[in-house]
């Protein structure tokens, strides 16, 4: 998710830090997937302690320009600390939210578990649902609590859900209009003719349309960056692309008949600013000619 365009983009270092097990092993996954990435340079160390190493440096793991990658509260808070120790990061992203918007076409077993697979992330979790129908809200709260039951992260899904919300509003339009103040990092629109909605959309991480697009389709397999914004970050942000991995540079020439042309225009501007040496830089070429 992060490597492939890291490598698209030709970062010459690219390190991956990854917390180990109880035995300081890493899982052969996510070896295999480096590898498939063509990363060689892994670091056993994960959390805050990761974000610290590779703003400072260490011995064994270098000072790097930029960090990419989500995490909880914790992580994100350290990234944001990196960036006042001249590291720049991809964007807040953490800990995991998601924001469905439900009407009377949804599938209530397809939204509880979408709610769900968000909460099992970690107890600070973001989960909210909004429907224009109250029958859909109570359907689909009675599918959470059975399908939560089989869940393995139970506890951590059900703390998540402690803080979590379902709302009832008047209309769709104004469910767009609270999520949209909201700016969830995931959005999903279980609604009527989904497309419809994509030009009322101005704040939002990454969006998924329909009742058969889930939101763990993008985790994983759907093609789309899945390091996104959260808390609201989502108004400010976008979420990573080959974009967050290249670094622009512009360049001008002028020639003889460029600076006759533009000249009088820069003499002005900067005679209105009262940055006079800046007006001289183009005097004096201006009368060589």
């Amino acid at each position: 998710m992060l490597g492939i365009p890291a490598q698209l983009a030709g970062c010459k270092e690219i390190v991956i830090c990854t917390p180990p097990d109880k035995k300081g092993k890493i899982h052969p996954a996510i070896l295999y997937a480096a590898k498939l990435a063509g990363i060689s340079k892994i670091c056993k160390v994960g959390g805050i302690q990761a974000v610290a190493a590779l703003t400072y440096g260490t011995k064994q793991i270098p000072r790097v320009d930029k960090i990419f990658g989500p995490g909880n509260q914790y992580v994100t808070a350290a990234k944001q600390y990196a960036q006042q120790k001249g590291v720049a990061i991809d964007l807040p992203a953490g800990p995991s939210e998601v924001l469905i918007i439900a009407d009377q076409t949804c599938i209530p077993a397809f939204v509880a578990a979408d709610l769900l697979s968000q909460a099992e992330h970690g107890p600070d979790s973001q989960v909210v649902l909004l429907s224009d129908d109250d029958g859909v809200l109570n359907a689909v709260l009675a599918e959470v609590d059975k399908q939560i039951e089989k869940l393995p992260r139970i506890e951590i899904a059900r703390e998540a859900l402690r803080h979590s919300k379902a709302i009832l509003f008047k209309s769709i339009d104004q469910c767009m209009a609270f999520s949209n103040q909201y700016a969830p990092e995931h959005l999903i629109l279980a609604v009527k003719n989904p497309i419809s909605r994509i030009t009322c959309i101005i704040n939002a991480g990454s969006v998924f349309l329909g009742n058969y697009s889930c939101e763990s389709a993008g985790d994983y397999a759907s093609g789309t960056n899945h390091t996104l914004p959260t808390n609201g970050y989502a108004s400010r942000y976008s979420g990573v692309s080959l974009d967050s991995f290249i670094k622009k540079i512009t360049f001008q020439e002028i020639t003889r008949k460029g600076i006759k042309s533009l000249g009088p225009t820069i003499e002005c501007m900067a005679k209105a600013e009262k940055l006079f040496a800046h007006q001289n830089a183009v005097t004096l070429r201006l009368k060589s000619l």
